[in-house]
């Protein structure tokens, strides 16, 4: 940056940065418990667990009853007319009618359960009703055929849903189990969750760190994939910060603890996954609405079927439209429908899980479908936060290196990155007992008493509140003005950089048709410089906290269609109103405020601004697909049911559109676990 500034300028200025120091933390937002989809009791069980001796149990025991029925069907089908001659076809009952309660077990007692509940429209049910129907016209084999199949389905729906709960459950793996706290020249393996903050712990290659801390002394790369989605290792010095779940690869590191073990990075990340289901899409609901509809309204034509013909068509059996109507039932049974939907959004919260970005709920993955203005804070969102400074300008025959130490004093009890930057550029000691007085005033700066002497370091706003006469100066950096009782004495200019991907971040939301904006407290100058730089379509600088939200509603009132959302990325505690505020909110959680992580909608862990674009697509992507199962499942449900009625399709056919639509739908329902950023 230029030394050539005007030195004697001191008319009065437009408002510049905004050296934003709000504490006002958010409220945490809890998520009521989700009652997941219903499925039955032997299709996926909430235990299972990826890759684990449980898991093959489980397996087997779902395989069990499929594995003796097929050999019993194949019997009852071959020597089907030599069972039937038998006394009564008492062989056929004997051969079939284990099968049949074999894979239809849990469809039956499902049903009793329900029906004493007084639910007694649901696919068990209907499965329950068609097959007894079946059984007692002595259609023996079409009625374990439909069990079966059935558990056939739950089968490979149960393999579904555990490979989507596996590509979320990777991330809990990382759980430290042990640490080794280090108390002088002794190191004591202990639980993670009796280590106070204050304590040091040892972490030796090959270990993952069991909690969030500083590095005290040592150097190392850590693999942080498991928290960020990201393959290169960090490399870490002393002073740097390290997150719990996080690998050592290389050297080994003493660390000093900073946040106890519940309110560490995994412990939060553990929090967002159980609550990942909290909340429904709008899809899900509508598909549990049309269920409750949809399924008495089948039972009812099935009945009219059944009985009318019979009553009003010459020549009709009750025989004959009994049947078809059991076919209608058997064709009609929703499960594929039901199963696939909350499927789809769940492998859709996998998919962003694999990529670092959690999804607080369906409901919110389907928030994101719909996001068409996405809203930026600045630091620590599309640029790094990492502040130095870069310039000193002193004035009133002060040295660079007083006003400096004016400033370490006077921010010495803040850490707002400005602030803390100040401090490190200041090599020297700091006395705590020469400041008094200490006054943060959010949105501007700091007032304090430093050696007698009353100081205030911040914006230019500050100044204009206080009427002290300073420089104005245009520059693409960020400045903390100084003034020593009442007088001003200089600027010190702080730079920041912008992320690696922020343009590209910018360049892939407009490709998806999203329009941009930025909210930010800094100078208008630095403000616009920026969106030009990354392409961002309207701008909006020099605001307070509280002035966010005011732009967010006007942003929010302003959009054409009220079913577009408007999504905010930031990541500091004075963005936590907005991101509450906005129709989604997206956190940056890698080094993001515990505040911004609590209210938002989605966390981004690898702080990365690209990912917004991803987390759209992925929505998108799963949106198509949980659509697509819908269309499909009621397309070839309508057709068979009509050819059904008339007596084409018999309950064979039957069999094979539930199943077979069921298991094209989970099917389809599993690519979202393969949709990745090329969307």
């Amino acid at each position: 940056m230029s030394d050539t500034h005007d030195r004697d300028c001191c008319r009065p200025a437009p408002q510049g940065e905004a050296h934003q120091h709000s504490r006002d933390a958010a409220p945490r937002v809890t998520h009521p418990t989700h009652d997941g989809c219903s499925v039955s009791p032997s299709s996926a069980p909430p235990d299972r667990c990826c890759g684990d001796s449980t898991e093959a149990f489980n397996l087997w025991r779902e395989l069990a009853p499929i594995l003796i029925s097929v050999p019993l069907l194949v019997i009852g089908l071959v020597f089907n007319e030599a069972l039937q001659a038998t006394p009564g076809g008492i062989a056929e009952y004997v051969v079939l009618l284990p099968a049949y309660l074999l894979c239809g077990w849990s469809v039956l007692t499902s049903a009793g359960r329900n029906v004493l509940r007084g639910r007694w429209f649901d696919e068990n049910f209907l499965m329950t009703i068609a097959t007894v129907g079946a059984i007692a016209i002595q259609e023996l084999p079409e009625a374990v055929g439909v069990m079966l199949f059935f558990q056939v389905g739950e089968l490979v729906q149960g393999l579904a849903v555990g490979r989507s709960r596996c590509s979320i459950q990777s991330l809990l793996a990382v759980r430290p189990d042990t640490a080794n706290l280090q108390t002088g020249d002794t190191v004591t393996t202990v639980a993670p969750s009796t280590v106070q903050v204050g304590d040091v712990i040892l972490v030796r290659p090959g270990e993952k760190v069991p909690l969030d801390g500083a590095v005290l002394t040592g150097t190392s790369r850590l693999d942080t994939s498991a928290l960020t989605g990201e393959s290169v290792p960090r490399s870490v010095v002393v002073g740097e910060p390290v997150l719990a779940g996080m690998v050592n690869q290389s050297g080994a590191l003493t660390v000093r603890v900073t946040r106890p073990f519940g309110e560490s990075s995994i412990s939060r990340i553990l929090d967002l996954v159980e609550n990942a289901r909290s909340k429904k899409a709008h899809t899900e609901k509508f598909i549990t609405r049309f269920a409750r509809i949809y399924t008495p309204a089948v039972v009812f034509i099935s009945l009219a079927v059944a009985l009318l013909p019979p009553l009003l068509i010459p020549g009709a059996t009750a025989a004959t439209w009994s049947y078809r109507a059991l076919v209608i039932l058997v064709i009609s049974c929703p499960c594929g429908l039901v199963i696939s939907v909350p499927l789809g959004f769940f492998g859709g919260i996998g998919a962003a899980a694999k990529q670092g970005i959690l999804v607080k709920g369906a409901a919110y993955l389907d928030a994101l479908t719909q996001v068409k203005t996405v809203v930026f804070d600045k630091t620590g969102t599309l640029t790094q936060g990492n502040f130095q400074v870069t310039d000193i300008i002193a004035h009133n025959g002060m040295s660079d290196r007083q006003l400096l130490a004016l400033a370490a004093h006077a921010e010495s009890q803040s850490t707002h990155p400005v602030a803390q930057s100040i401090q490190r550029a200041y090599d020297g000691a700091i006395n705590h007992s020469g400041v008094q007085d200490y006054e943060e005033i959010a949105g501007h700066g700091v007032r304090a008493r430093v050696n007698g002497q009353t100081v205030l370091a911040g914006s230019d706003r500050l100044l204009h509140r206080e009427a002290i006469p300073h420089d104005e100066c245009f520059t693409d950096g960020t400045i903390a003005h100084l003034a020593v009782d009442g007088e001003y004495q200089g600027r010190i200019h702080i730079a920041d950089e912008l992320k690696p991907d922020a343009a590209a971040a910018i360049r892939r939301l407009h490709q998806q048709g999203i329009t941009t904006h930025l909210l930010t407290g800094d100078s208008a100058f630095v403000a616009k410089a920026i969106a030009a730089q990354l392409g961002i379509d309207q701008v909006q600088a020099e605001l307070l906290p509280e002035d966010k939200v005011t732009a967010l509603e006007t942003i929010l009132a302003q959009r054409a269609d009220p079913q577009h959302k408007v999504a905010f990325v930031g990541d500091g505690i004075n963005d936590a109103p907005v991101i509450a505020r906005a129709d989604v909110g997206i956190a940056m959680g890698g080094l993001g405020s515990d505040a911004a992580i609590e209210t938002a909608d989605v966390v981004i862990m690898t702080d990365a601004p690209s990912k917004v674009g991803d987390a759209i697509a992925i929505a998108r992507r799963t949106h198509r697909i949980v659509w697509q199962n819908i269309a499909f499942a009621l397309g070839v449900k309508g057709l068979f049911i009509a050819l059904g009625a008339i007596g084409v399709a018999t309950l064979w056919e039957a069999v094979f559109a539930d199943v077979g639509v069921a298991l094209l739908a989970i099917l389809n329902a599993s690519r979202v676990l393969r949709s990745g950023a090329t969307q």
